[in-house]
């Protein structure tokens, strides 16, 4: 007799999938810039594209019901869809120009932590010793991580850059996230994230055309596979496994089972980019995912 999958057990295995997809989408940015010189604008405006009928399908029963929208309503939804979805991405994808995928992956996972400084900072947020614990682990094992792709960078500049954009992006979404909560009790978290994710796709493609030729849009095969493949692999269908997880689980377990993004990222692009993998490299990111585990503690 076939033994029946609990809902737990469900849960646990789609938030794993939800973080083994999130893994593979610095991946296929690395993968891309290999394939073909295109630019961060570019190959975030074709991730776009692709994600844009695959969200509307399946969130246009949520975007036709819910409250009217007044003008402090949009204001906060653009600013919240510039930040997390646009933004986070355009300086991800540039900052992917000048490091490893394993250094952009453990930079951007202390987002919790910025998340949690802005609310002490704006929202009336109270800190506590846990709290700082957590921040000294997080930002100890970033520069132990960071220290580790400067020793094996060819240019000594690279790394600071393109961590300094990385950092700029977790920056980014941790705003998305901390101030989010507004939007997401009037219309529901489905709605506004479709709702977000419309207006960063509109960003990306004005961007684009502010910066770039159309003719641009016209790459190898392989640039629209790996694009194509950040839209369904890395953007929609994480989302929806994610989703499925914190219904059966709840958001704390399946943000536990999340942590094992960053080591998944490291043990790919060992695999696949031939990057590789250091001592330090791995001591950095398990205090990163220490300190990340106690602010989801506290």
């Amino acid at each position: 007799m076939r033994r029946q999958v609990s809902p737990r057990q469900l849960g646990v295995g789609l938030a794993v999938l939800a973080a083994f997809c999130f893994s593979f989408k610095a991946i296929f940015v690395k993968l891309a810039y290999q394939a073909a010189p295109v630019d961060a604008v570019t190959l975030l405006s074709l991730r776009m594209i692709f994600s844009l009928p695959l969200f509307l399908i399946s969130g246009w029963a949520y975007l036709r019901n819910g409250p009217k929208l007044g003008i402090r309503d949009w204001m906060l939804l653009i600013f919240l869809g510039l930040a997390g979805y646009y933004g986070a991405s355009i300086l991800d994808f540039l900052g992917l120009q000048y490091i490893s995928a394993g250094l952009e992956r453990v930079i951007l996972f202390t987002y919790p932590t910025i998340t949690i400084l802005i609310g002490l900072l704006f929202l009336n947020k109270h800190v506590s010793a846990r709290l700082i614990a957590a921040l000294v682990l997080c930002y100890a094992g970033v520069s132990l991580v960071f220290v580790s792709d400067t020793q094996l960078a060819e240019d000594s500049r690279a790394p600071w850059i393109g961590a300094g954009l990385v950092f700029a992006s977790a920056l980014s979404y941790a705003c998305y996230n901390a101030f989010a909560e507004a939007s997401i009790a009037k219309l529901g978290a489905a709605r506004f994230s479709v709702l977000a994710l419309v207006v960063s796709i509109l960003a990306a493609q004005v961007h684009f055309l502010a910066t770039n030729p159309v003719s641009d849009l016209v790459q190898p095969w392989s640039i629209y596979g790996y694009c194509a493949a950040m839209a369904v692999f890395s953007t929609v269908m994480p989302i929806f496994f994610q989703s499925g997880a914190i219904q059966r689980i709840g958001a704390g377990p399946t943000v536990l089972v999340g942590m094992l993004g960053p080591v998944m990222t490291i043990f790919f692009s060992w695999l696949l980019l031939a990057e590789p993998i250091t001592g330090v490299q791995m001591g950095g990111t398990v205090l990163v995912l220490l300190g990340v585990y106690l602010i989801r503690r506290a």
